[in-house]
């Protein structure tokens, strides 16, 4: 009964499958002339009638197409999953220079006509000069062990988009490598932008390699890494040569198969030093500035809105304004609200909402502003204006908003008691505290003869303590047995010990101890993980986390944030680039990802 039961399963899965077939085309980007390749078509379902291969014009074809079909079904938590693929490959050869483009395939899929997506190829000229032979090695096999690593052979360049800009404005720096050896390994040395404030921009740390024709040679490239400046000076800055070592690996030996097999032969690490050219910077300073310059420069939109336009007196009132555009949205002032004299005001929240760009940082500033009327009456609140410096004029713009009316009525209390609960979480406040006023109102009289001694509230002085203290016991009771049972106990307290190393964590970060500060956070994330799930520190590995996690069916997604926050903790220790940033960026990611936890594991 179970193998027919799984024997339905499987087919009505295929015919739900059947619904989202596609075929996937896929070549290298970029050949060289003379150079062999393989372009396949990828089914995801093999009943595949009447493949048509397009027109391969610009390519010879060597071999195709060959068919493989590959088919899995597993089983996980009780949940079936199945998968099939069919490939269609092709061997070709590039012998024609230019650029061209392989037009769709098209085939019948249960009964449905589909069609893949087009590929384009780029073919390189040969080189000449003996370099990169092919578009899948990052090495030349003539290249002997004795042959010297020349400045040819492995090179960084390093370019900017724009080298004349005003103040303030991004310029996007490139360091791209060029290698004709097989580069395993390249070690930078920490860039200095004196005169910039400088930005990192986030590259995968797996890199990549594409071939590209360089001054007549194929040259396996990659772009290494990438700042955006924000230059703070004027005049001729200068972007310093920085250094890379490099780790090659070089055939040593013979070339002849059987001397190489008795007399030995193999790889040896050769390193090579690297510096890179300067880059000198024309920063050209700012018309002169208007008084309520916001020291913004690029292109920007501002927006507001009030939470009410009408309240009492000692009611608050939050005015939002967003700041939105493109530029240096980090180091811009935050404007200032002109509220009527009888308002009590607080420091402004911000919350910085942006991406890096190669133009500078784009997104939202979001700005809240609290004030508190004391006074009843009828009040505007003016325009926010904010002037900046538009790239696309050179030229200076103010922009700003609506006026706000406010029609405020007379509250309860009076204007000289104060409670405030904003964003700085400041305690209550009782403001004229050497001057007490009349007290007025109803006043309230005993009469004669009322005792409290017999009275109800006399029992109750009695009764309320023997309930408390049988609530005590009760609640102390059931404390004890649930303290009895250890591994709930660690897992209830779970959140609380990670919170209080991320605390320590945060000391450690504003003090910029590295080493301590990234040793308290990943105490935290394993240390939580472990009492959280019950796993012995003994047994604690990520993949048992992941088969944890699973069985308390938390999502794909939030398991891979988890594991990639304990991996970018380790790395950042001994990555390269601005430290503050990495810390920052870490102390985020493993709070962020332990209050994602905690909500999504319940017991």
């Amino acid at each position: 009964m179970r193998k027919l039961f799984f024997l339905i399963f499987i087919t009505l899965s295929a015919f739900v499958y059947a619904d989202n077939v596609s075929v996937v085309a896929s070549a290298p980007d970029v050949v060289v002339s003379g150079d062999q390749f393989r372009l396949t078509y990828t089914f995801n379902n093999q009943n595949v009638r009447d493949f048509r291969a397009p027109s391969m014009k610009g390519f010879e074809v060597l071999m195709g197409p060959s068919r493989s079909q590959q088919s899995s079904t597993s089983i996980v938590n009780g949940k079936v999953s199945s998968s099939s693929t069919l490939t269609y490959t092709y061997i070709l050869l590039a012998d024609k220079e230019g650029t061209f483009t392989i037009p769709a395939a098209s085939a019948n899929v249960d009964g449905s006509n589909i069609t893949s997506n087009s590929v384009r190829i780029k073919v390189l000229p040969p080189d000449k000069a003996g370099g990169v032979s092919g578009g899948n090695s990052r090495s030349s096999s003539s290249r002997s062990s004795s042959t010297r690593i020349s400045k040819d052979d492995l090179f960084i360049t390093v370019t900017a988009n724009r080298t004349n800009v005003y103040e303030q404005e991004a310029i996007l720096v490139t360091y791209k490598v060029y290698t004709l050896v097989n580069l395993v390994q390249l070690i930078p040395e920490a860039p200095d932008f004196n005169g910039f404030h400088n930005q990192e921009v986030p590259l995968p740390q797996q890199k990549s390699f594409s071939l590209e024709r360089y001054n007549g040679r194929n040259y396996n490239t990659t772009v290494w890494s990438q700042y955006v400046l924000f230059p703070q000076q004027t005049g001729k800055l200068q972007i310093p040569s920085l250094t890379f070592e490099g780790i090659i690996q070089q055939r040593v030996g013979s070339d002849d198969p059987f001397e190489a097999l008795f007399n030995g032969g193999g790889v040896q690490e050769v390193k090579k030093k690297i510096v890179t050219p300067k880059i000198t910077i024309n920063v050209k300073p700012l018309p002169s500035k208007p008084a309520n310059f916001s020291g913004a420069v690029g292109k920007f939109t501002i927006s507001a809105s009030a939470n009410t336009s009408q309240l009492r007196t000692n009611d608050a009132i939050t005015i939002k304004v967003v700041i939105s555009g493109t530029g240096n949205l980090k180091l811009i002032k935050t404007p200032e609200i002109k509220f009527p004299e009888d308002f009590e005001t607080y420091d402004p929240k911000v919350d910085n909402k942006f991406n890096l760009t190669r133009n500078g940082l784009n997104g939202n500033k979001v700005i809240e502003y609290l004030a508190i009327p004391r006074q009843a009456g009828d009040f505007t609140i003016p325009p926010i204006e904010f002037t900046y410096f538009d790239l696309g004029s050179n030229s200076y713009k103010t922009i700003k908003t609506q006026s706000f009316p406010l029609k405020v009525e007379k509250g309860a209390g009076n204007a000289d008691q104060i409670i405030a609960n904003f964003t700085n979480k400041e305690d209550v406040k009782v403001l004229a505290n050497d001057v007490r006023y009349i007290k007025t109102g109803d006043t309230t009289f005993t009469p004669k003869g009322d005792y409290f001694f017999g009275s109800v509230a006399y029992l109750l002085w009695f009764i309320i303590p023997f309930i408390l203290f049988a609530a005590f016991v009760i609640i102390y009771r059931k404390k004890a047995i649930e303290n009895a049972n250890v591994a709930k106990v660690k897992t209830k307290k779970a959140n609380k010990v990670a919170t209080k190393r991320m605390r320590l964590a945060g000391k450690l970060l504003a003090e910029k101890k590295r080493d301590a500060f990234y040793d308290e956070v990943l105490k935290a994330l394993w240390g939580y993980i472990s009492d959280k799930l019950n796993i012995p520190v003994s047994q604690l590995s990520k993949d048992n986390i992941e088969e944890k996690l699973n069985d308390h069916e938390v999502s794909e997604e939030l398991k891979n944030e988890f594991i990639n926050t304990l991996n970018e903790c380790e790395f950042a220790r001994y990555a390269p680039g601005n430290p503050n940033e990495a810390m920052d960026k870490v102390y985020s990611s493993a709070i962020n990802v332990i209050s994602k936890m905690e909500n999504s594991i319940k017991h």
